[in-house]
C-alpha cells in the first residue's frame, strides 16, 4: 500500500459525527478524501473547505449509499476524479430505536438498508478497482450493540452484527487480492446520536461504562488511521473501542 499521503479515501456519511472526524484525521494526514453525504450538503462543503485550507485535497460527493446505483456512482466519480480508490470507510448509518412491539416494518427495512446493505453496495462497486490495483483497505463501522444487543435497537443491532459477519467473509475472500477488511465497534461516542439522548438517560448510560466517560470521535478516527497506515497484517477483525461497556470473552 502507498503511504497515507498517496491514498485516495472514501468515507461514507462523512459530513458529521464519526465520519467527519475520520475524514479530518485522514485528510490532515495527507490522504485525498472523498466526503460522501446524502442530504447534509453544507456541512460536507465546509469540511472540504477546511481540508483544502489546511493544504489537503478533498471533494464532496452526494450519494445515498443505501441505493445501489448511487453507491456505484459514488465509487465511479471517485475513480474519475482521483484515478483510484485505496481506502473505503463504510460509516453511513442511522437509528430508529423502538422496542419490537412498536418497531414497524419500515423502521426495520430502513435501518437495515442504510446500516448494512449500503456496505455491500459500496464494496461491490469498489472491488473491481481494488483488485486491479492489487491492494485496498475496507473498514466497516459496526458497534458494540452488534456484539451485545441492546433494548430498543433490534434493527440497529441486527445491522451492526451483520456488518461483523460481512467483514469476516469479505476478509477471507479478498485477502488473495491484497485487500484487508476490518470493522470497528465503537461504544457510546460524543456525537449527535448520543447528544440527543435525554440527560437522565445519558447519566444512566454513563454508569454502564467502566472508564466513566463517553468516547471522543477523534479516538475512533485515530483507530481508523492506524488500520490504514499500520494494519497491513490485520484482516477480518473487530476492533472494540468502547470504554469497557462490552468486553468479549
Amino acid at each position: 500500500m502507498p503511504g497515507l499521503e498517496d491514498m485516495v479515501v472514501v468515507v461514507t456519511g462523512a459530513s458529521r459525527g464519526l465520519g467527519r472526524a475520520i475524514a479530518e484525521e485522514l485528510g490532515r494526514g495527507g490522504a485525498k478524501v472523498v466526503v460522501n453525504y446524502s442530504r447534509s450538503k453544507e456541512p460536507a462543503d465546509e469540511l472540504v473547505s477546511e481540508l483544502s485550507e489546511a493544504g489537503g485535497e478533498a471533494v464532496a460527493i452526494q450519494a445515498d449509499v443505501s441505493d445501489a446505483e448511487q453507491a456505484q456512482r459514488l465509487i465511479e466519480e471517485t475513480v474519475e476524479k482521483f484515478g483510484r480508490i485505496d481506502v473505503l470507510v463504510n460509516n453511513a448509518g442511522i437509528n430508529r430505536d423502538k422496542t419490537l412491539k412498536k418497531l414497524s416494518v419500515e423502521d426495520w427495512d430502513t435501518v437495515i438498508q442504510v446500516d448494512l446493505n449500503s456496505a455491500f453496495y459500496t464494496v461491490h462497486a469498489a472491488l473491481p478497482h481494488m483488485t486491479e490495483q492489487g491492494s485496498g483497505k475496507i473498514i466497516n463501522m459496526s458497534s458494540f450493540v452488534g456484539e451485545a444487543g441492546n433494548v430498543g435497537q433490534a434493527n440497529y443491532s441486527a445491522a451492526k452484527a451483520g456488518l461483523l459477519g460481512f467483514t469476516k467473509t469479505a476478509a477471507k475472500e479478498l485477502a488473495r487480492y491484497g485487500i484487508t477488511v476490518n470493522s470497528i465497534c465503537p461504544g457510546f461516542i460524543e456525537t449527535d446520536m448520543v447528544a440527543n439522548i435525554p440527560e437522565e438517560a445519558r447519566e444512566k448510560l454513563l454508569k454502564t461504562v467502566p472508564l466513566g466517560r463517553f468516547g471522543k470521535p477523534n479516538e475512533i478516527a485515530r483507530a481508523v488511521r492506524y488500520l490504514v497506515e499500520d494494519g497491513d497484517y490485520i484482516t477480518g477483525q473487530a476492533l472494540d473501542i468502547n470504554g469497557g461497556v462490552y468486553i468479549r470473552t
